[in-house]
């Protein structure tokens, strides 16, 4: 890997289903526009609570990837 540059991004991807499923989401989708996605680290996890219940996980990525100029 040397003279490798890479960037980082943050990322909150959500799901009705799960934290897990949240992030996979959040990696899938700019997986579609960004090429040689390298490490997603979670940072943090949080839920939307609607009237007592949960309705929604969110979790925020760090995703990098090779740059490229």
């Amino acid at each position: 890997m040397p003279d490798s540059v890479y960037k980082l991004i943050e990322l909150v991807g959500s799901s009705e289903i799960s934290w897990e499923d949240a992030a996979k989401k959040a990696v899938e989708v700019a997986g579609r526009s960004l090429k040689n996605l390298r490490i997603a680290e979670i940072k943090n996890l949080d839920m939307k609570v609607e009237n007592g219940k949960v309705t929604s996980y969110r979790a925020r990525v760090t995703l990098s990837f090779k740059y490229e100029s």
